[in-house]
């Protein structure tokens, strides 16, 4: 494909947002249609980013006979059952992590990508960071094995609100989302599937419905271990932080930032094409699609991960 991919982005909220400013960066790829909830603030991010289509149902930027592909930053509730609805209007698919909050759903999405044999890719954006592709390539050189992570994944979250401190039209989730990115990552990195999980978590939110509080024990079959604490009520620092207990070294990942056991920052500003995770996501879902080829983070790749949280569902609703 030589021609520029064009693209329909649902979601206009912070992550769509995020998506939007790492295209900018991308040569031969063009956003042409902007799919929100309301049509009024849509239309005003369409305006500042100069995208010419707008609309409030996804099914009329898939009759669009232009677009290639389609990025999905709609609520989680929605991603399985729109990913079908794009691989089957025969257009390619990044959905935001998580691909489902259900596994039933996820083999879906997966049936359908194998049958189109169209780009079916999920956000699980640790993948792409810099701090993590560093010691990816430390592990795959042969130069670094995991014993042990640490992470924890912390939030100040007791309203229903995003990123940008707007109100939420959907409930996020500690298990179905953010557990998401460290389940997949723990595999990923250790090279070796997941083949024990357990989890227990804190009391149910009365207004929201869901756990505020969760930890989670993971094992590689290779031996490796990981410990995961997720929190909505910590008042402190934000975000997930990662510590990767090795034979040779310890790294500590904040987002971008990498620093070894010992808090030296490591360089990491060259290790890919940029230091934008979600741009280096997107560069490579469009880098699939010209080479007719499976992305890193296939919903193929990442539906092990989604089987993992399947069972921990199972074992927290039983306990």
């Amino acid at each position: 494909m030589t021609q520029p991919i064009k693209v329909a982005l649902a979601g206009a909220g912070a992550f769509g947002i995020k998506h939007l400013d790492g295209i900018k960066n991308i040569d031969g790829v063009e956003v042409v249609s902007l799919v929100g909830r309301r049509k009024e603030p849509t239309q005003e991010v369409a305006d500042k980013y100069g995208i010419q289509h707008v609309a409030t149902d996804l099914a009329e930027s898939l009759a669009l006979p232009e677009v290639d592909a389609v990025i999905l930053c709609t609520p989680t509730q929605m991603h399985a059952e729109q990913s079908i609805q794009c691989l089957q209007a025969g257009k390619h698919v990044q959905v935001e992590i998580p691909l489902c909050d259900n596994l039933a759903d996820g083999l879906r999405v997966a049936e359908v990508q194998k049958k189109t044999g169209l780009v079916a890719m999920c956000g699980h954006t640790r993948r792409f960071n810099p701090s993590h592709q560093y010691v990816h390539k430390k592990i795959t050189a042969g130069e670094f094995s995991i014993q042990q992570m640490d992470v924890q994944t912390y939030f100040f979250r007791r309203t229903n609100m995003n990123a940008l401190g707007q109100p939420r039209s959907w409930t996020d989730h500690l298990l179905w989302h953010h557990a998401a990115h460290t389940v997949d990552l723990f595999a990923y990195q250790a090279g070796s599937p997941i083949v024990k999980a357990n989890a227990v978590q804190g009391p149910i939110h009365p207004e929201l419905g869901i756990a505020m509080d969760m930890s989670i024990q993971l094992k590689a079959a290779n031996g490796a271990i990981c410990t995961l604490s997720l929190s909505f009520n910590n008042d402190g620092p934000l975000g997930t932080f990662f510590r990767y207990i090795g034979d040779t070294a310890t790294y500590i990942a904040r987002y971008d930032d990498l620093f070894t056991g010992q808090e030296e920052k490591i360089d990491v500003s060259k290790v890919d094409v940029s230091m934008n995770g979600i741009e280096l996501q997107d560069r490579e879902f469009f880098a699939a699609i010209r080479e007719g080829r499976e992305p890193n983070s296939s919903v193929a790749q990442v539906l092990p991960c989604y089987q993992v949280l399947h069972d921990l569902e199972q074992q927290l609703n039983a306990s």
